[in-house]
Order: structure tokens, then sequence, then C-alpha cells
């Protein structure tokens, strides 16, 4: 069976004449259509993990495979970041056109797709991120959330069938992170896209269907992200906090009072409302 990503025995070095790894003895398949939120410390190797999702770093040991595809083989290179996009933490670093429209279109005219195709993806990618009102607006005078939304569009004009977002969420305001990752459970859910979101927001990886945790280069966690937030003692060896909400619940409990366990705003609010009628 191939999976969307493989990744097995992995381990990674800058210096190929060291062994000392940044990343080790990695094992990890995702299936396709799959939401894994991967979260850890700074240090941790996450986004260096990330960079081996579309071969933009190869492993030193070990093998890394997208599709079925070696990253390792170069003839494979430019299929791999077809099916894997990549969307870093900074959009300016991403724009390459100083029109919305002509910036999403980028990826799209290296691929040499024939122009009708080329706008119909462009609309398309707009639309699903919600920009299609800003495509003749200059790309210098959007927020930085709307800036990512245009990194993003970029990325799904060219249809790839996984989405990378490596810390893509860092530099915005809770706005607009909030904002880009409702886009990316809606890719997920309505389009089927896999999404692999590394964050160090730890209430980011609510969304997701699978939660992984890196410290030291090392998967050390790996479950549902209930599962990971119900062993807050563990997150904290890894220099991790509960979300605010998770953490105010555990709180409540530890002073007594009957609380549900609850990680999100609504759920929290419901609680309250519960114990009060109660009361």
């Amino acid at each position: 069976m191939n999976y969307a990503v493989e990744v097995k025995n992995l381990n990674f070095s800058y210096n190929t004449n060291t062994n000392k790894f940044l990343l080790k003895n990695i094992n990890l398949t995702i299936q396709e259509g799959e939401f894994i939120g991967i979260a850890g410390a700074n240090g941790s190797g996450k986004s260096t993990f990330a960079k081996m999702l579309n071969a933009l770093l190869l492993p030193t040991e070990g093998t890394v495979s997208i599709f079925g595809l070696d990253t390792k083989e170069s003839k494979n290179l430019f299929a791999i970041r077809r099916q894997a996009g990549m969307v870093f933490q900074n959009p300016d670093n991403q724009t390459v056109a100083t029109i919305v429209e002509d910036d999403v279109a980028f990826g799209v005219e290296n691929l040499a797709i024939a122009r009708p195709e080329m706008i119909e993806r462009v609309n398309f990618a707009l639309n699903a991120v919600g920009m299609q009102d800003f495509k003749n607006r200059s790309v210098a005078k959007l927020s930085g959330g709307q800036k990512q939304k245009i990194a993003i569009a970029g990325m799904l004009a060219i249809l790839p069938k996984i989405l990378i977002l490596d810390e893509a969420t860092a530099m915005l305001d809770p706005k607009g992170r909030k904002e880009i990752m409702q886009i990316a459970q809606k890719l997920n859910k309505e389009q089927g896209m896999t999404i692999i979101a590394i964050t160090h927001f730890m209430d980011e990886l609510l969304l997701a269907d699978r939660a992984i945790v890196l410290h030291d280069g090392e998967i050390v966690l790996d479950g549902s992200p209930k599962e990971i937030f119900k062993n807050s003692a563990r997150l904290q060896e890894y220099n991790l906090a509960l979300p605010p909400v998770a953490h105010i619940v555990q709180c409540l409990q530890q002073n007594g009072i009957p609380f549900e366990q609850v990680f999100q705003e609504e759920a929290f609010v419901e609680e309250i409302c519960k114990l009060l009628q109660q009361n």
C-alpha cells in the first residue's frame, strides 16, 4: 500500500561527518486524507522534519516516501513537489509577484498549464481561501494573514495532494491564525486534502485527527489530540503547555470542582452553564 507519507528509520544531520543527528530513528506513516498536527518546543526538529516531506532536505539515513516516491531519487523531485506543497512561516518570503492574481498563478505557469485551465485553477484557489475579491490588489498592501492566504492559494493552484504548513501561523495575530487553520480544516474535510500542520500553538492541534510531538529530534507522543492533552505531565517534560482552556479545566479539577475534561472554548462554556444550572 502507498501511504501519503511513509518514513522509515529516518536519521538526519546537516553534517554528514558526525553521528549527532537532529532527527533520530523516525518511523511514521500518514494516510491520504489525514489531518496531522506536529508540535514541539524550539529546537525539537519539527521544521527540519517538515522540509523532509517535499525533499528540501534529504535523509542522512533511512527513507522518506511521498505516495511511494523516494525523496532521495532526483528523478522524483518534480512529482514530489507537485504532490506536497509547503507554506512557510513568513508570507513575505513567498511573494513572487506584485498583484495577487499573478502571484497565485506563478506556480501554475511553471507547469506550462494552458491559460484557460490556469485561470480556472487560480479562481478555484482564491475562492478556497476566501480571497477572490482581492485578485487585482497589490500583495504589498495586504495584511499578514491575507498574504498567508495568498501563499496557500499559490500552493492550491498546483493541485497538491498534501499541504504542509510549516509554522504558517507563527507570525499572525489570533484572528489570522484562526482563519488559516479554518482554511486547512476546510480543505481537509471538503477536498480530502492531506494536511500536515507544524505548530508551536498547542490549541491548533485540536483541529487535527492525529497529533505528534517531537522532542530532541524524536517522536515522543503520537495519538489523538485529546489523548495527548490528557498526559499533561509528559507535555511539561517536553517544555509544552496545555491549550489555555484545558489548563483552566485542569486547575478547576485540582481545586475539587467537578468539571468535565474539555479542550475547546465552546465546550467549556457549555460545561460552565451546566454547573450554574445545577447550583
